[in-house]
């Protein structure tokens, strides 16, 4: 039985809303990983998970417990490279779904901001989420989910 796992912690509530909402719907099990307690609807479908505070241990976390088949939900692109690692299927909160053909590409470009950051260089950051972000998240969401 495929699962989604959620990286809670920097997860938008919209998102978070849009994935209860497709855990009912579906009837697919929905476990959020945060390194605080969540508030969630009451559901045999949806459950968290708190772990320690610290760097990538709600990843780790994830990694550990994923499943060949399961679907994460992450902005976390070495989370997402994990992942997909493991056969398991990584989205991002934007609605784009990560990819073997896509993931080393991703990599790569977080990988050299991340480099030009450590050099003081001011790359900026992700603009704010909108509502055509999210329209393309719950497409993608339900486009994935009617393939299983």
């Amino acid at each position: 039985m495929m699962r989604i796992w959620v990286d809670a912690d920097a997860c938008p509530r919209v998102i978070k809303e849009i994935l209860f909402r497709a855990a009912e719907r579906k009837q697919v099990q929905l476990t959020l990983v945060a390194n605080q307690p969540l508030r969630t609807p009451p559901s045999p479908y949806i459950d968290t998970m708190v772990v320690a505070a610290g760097f990538d241990v709600a990843d780790d976390r994830i990694v550990e417990l994923l499943s060949p088949g399961d679907l994460v939900v992450t902005a976390d692109i070495p989370l997402a490279a994990a992942a997909i690692a493991r056969k398991g299927h990584a989205l991002n909160p934007r609605g784009e779904l990560y990819t073997r053909d896509n993931i080393q590409e991703r990599l790569a470009v977080r990988n050299m901001l991340d480099e030009l950051r450590g050099c003081g260089i001011d790359t900026g950051g992700p603009s704010a989420l909108n509502a055509s972000d999210r329209q393309a998240f719950a497409n993608q969401l339900d486009k994935f989910l009617a393939r299983i």
